[in-house]
């Protein structure tokens, strides 16, 4: 069985003296891994680096089988943003996130158009912390577990919502989260269409889906989130790009 594709990589491990099995996320194939012969050497060490985009044939004799990749360079995208820390930390943890999360060999088209998306904005740093959040967002909807943000939980009412239910994933108006601030996530004014992104709304929008993700899709099968996402927010942080709010 042989197919032939696109795809970003998203992990590298050595196998054997010379190979490596790598993780790649295409948008028909889902998240999908093969093995590449010669694949630790170095001419190809600097093609299979997470984040960059490759061509890809993969040849299995049985398509249960783990089956090998052949592959060529299309973009390289960690070699572009080696200079900028903060966004290197993005693009590990996008591509940690991806490969610990996604079902493996199962397609979710609309993830890999965000993710691509997020990554061809990797060099804006006012832009990409809150395509992150919404990528993100994305992922939990791909996974069954989108928050809804459409009305308040409470009132019904689709006016002022700026707060987000931890137990239901819906969405709270300001009158009605008043008396439960300790309780509620804070909603960012961007997942609402709004065009302007705070430090704030970058914390925010952060914890609120680093929650979800790691109560509904991680929690069942017991895992957490990767460091890598941790070290991004530490990065963020230290760069002005995320802030936690001023306690009230």
């Amino acid at each position: 069985m042989d197919w032939s594709g696109e795809g970003y990589v998203l992990s590298v491990r050595k196998h054997g003296e010379t190979s490596a099995i790598i993780e790649v996320l295409t948008r028909d194939r889902g998240r999908h891994a093969g093995l590449v012969r010669g694949g630790v050497g170095r001419k190809m060490r600097p093609v299979l680096q997470p984040g960059n985009k490759i061509q890809l044939d993969w040849h299995a004799r049985l398509s249960e089988h783990l089956g090998y990749f052949t592959v060529e360079a299309l973009t390289s995208r960690a070699a572009e943003l080696m200079d900028d820390r903060m966004a290197l930390s993005g693009l590990n943890a996008v591509c940690a996130i991806a490969r610990e999360t996604l079902p493996e060999r199962e397609a979710h088209p609309y993830v890999y158009d965000a993710f691509e998306v997020l990554l061809d904005n990797m060099d804006n740093p006012d832009i990409w912390p809150a395509l992150f959040v919404q990528w993100e967002a994305g992922l939990l909807k791909a996974m069954g577990y989108g928050l809804d943000l459409s009305s308040c939980a409470a009132t019904g009412s689709n006016d002022n919502l700026t707060h987000v239910s931890p137990r239901s994933g819906r969405a709270v108006s300001a009158s009605a989260a008043e008396p439960y601030l300790d309780k509620l996530y804070a909603l960012p004014s961007f997942m609402m269409g709004q065009p302007y992104v705070t430090p704030e709304d970058v914390h925010n929008g952060l914890a609120l889906t680093g929650y979800f993700l790691e109560t509904r899709v991680q929690w069942g099968v017991n895992r957490t989130l990767p460091d890598a996402r941790a070290q991004m927010i530490t990065r963020l942080t230290e760069e002005g790009h995320a802030r936690a709010p001023t306690p009230r």
